[in-house]
């Protein structure tokens, strides 16, 4: 439907892109598709692979809605071609690559895995068209040319990658940050644990201390009281002296 002035609607336009960007997309997964081993390797450990590769479609480019058996025959020829065994000369760089692959397959294998990874695109694929649709309603209020770069597929197709490595950048942040405050919660709650046990090891050891030397006071005590005794009973001896017997004096 044709927006008032004979424009074409934003929704339309937007729709229209969007099919644009698909039919790019496989495009480049046709042409990447044909990449020899060295050249795979290239592309999964590339510059910035570690936020490339957290998007488990983009490492084994596939499209998001391939079927099981799809992603089994791209997972089976990818690996293929990055194995070590087929990359003697490249074995450290191809394991790595190898292990990329893997755990992406992996990753989709799993369908909880793979609904949140089909989340993340199309909640980039979804701001990205909400984007150029509000642009373009602003535009035009403004009077102004509905012109966007956006317009163009390859810059369309730009943006949505951009924005879907975004989010499962920021993912990733958040994941790492909860690892790490759960570890550090882990590490607290075991010092503590640690620091229990040794006060009630301390605390055993002093009560088994005190048991065993108790005999031992008890008969300092008693013969200290016996000895305090007997030097207070030499004492009053000392005190009891007999009388002077006075000498008669003869006449």
């Amino acid at each position: 439907m044709a927006a008032a002035g004979g424009e074409p609607s934003t929704e339309n336009v937007s729709d229209e892109l969007f099919q644009n960007f698909y039919t790019e997309v496989k495009q480049i997964e046709k042409r990447d598709s044909v990449l020899t081993s060295k050249q795979q390797i290239e592309r999964l450990l590339r510059p910035g692979s570690s936020y490339f590769n957290l998007n488990p479609f983009e490492v084994l480019q596939i499209d998001p809605e391939a079927t099981d058996d799809e992603l089994k025959k791209r997972f089976r020829a990818l690996s293929i071609l990055v194995h070590p065994d087929k990359n003697q000369d490249d074995q450290i760089r191809s394991q790595k690559a190898f292990e990329a692959v893997d755990k992406a397959y992996k990753l989709l294998l799993e369908p909880e895995q793979r609904k949140r990874a089909l989340d993340v695109i199309h909640a980039g694929q979804e701001y990205v068209e909400h984007y150029v649709k509000e642009k373009k309603k602003q535009l035009k209020k403004d009077g102004k040319p509905l012109d966007m770069e956006e317009d163009d597929p390859e810059m369309f197709k730009q943006a949505v990658y951009k924005q879907t490595m975004k989010l499962f950048a920021e993912l990733e942040i958040k994941r790492k940050e909860r690892e790490a405050k759960d570890m550090h919660e882990r590490k607290r709650a075991r010092e503590e644990e640690i620091e229990t046990a040794e006060k009630a090891k301390r605390d055993r050891e002093w009560q088994k201390n005190f048991e065993e030397t108790r005999d031992g006071r008890v008969d300092s005590w008693r013969t200290f009281q016996a000895k305090g005794k007997k030097s207070k009973e030499k004492k009053n001896r000392s005190f009891l002296k007999p009388p002077k017997v006075k000498m008669e004096q003869r006449e």
